[in-house]
């Protein structure tokens, strides 16, 4: 997340880990765990989907 220097989606962040982004299906799991690390105050979970690491 630092990394990218600004707001990733979950698809950006799963190619990194490579994991198969081909399909979507694939990536909820990954969706599920950073919902949870943003419930949870180490990442911000903007309106439009994308994270961001919290300062």
């Amino acid at each position: 997340m630092r990394e990218a220097g600004g707001p990733v989606q979950v698809r950006a962040v799963g190619e990194r880990l490579r994991l198969d982004a081909s399909m979507r299906g694939k990536l909820e799991p990954l969706r599920g765990k950073m919902t949870k690390l943003a419930d949870r105050g180490w990442l911000h979970k903007r309106p439009d989907g994308r994270f961001t690491a919290r300062p």
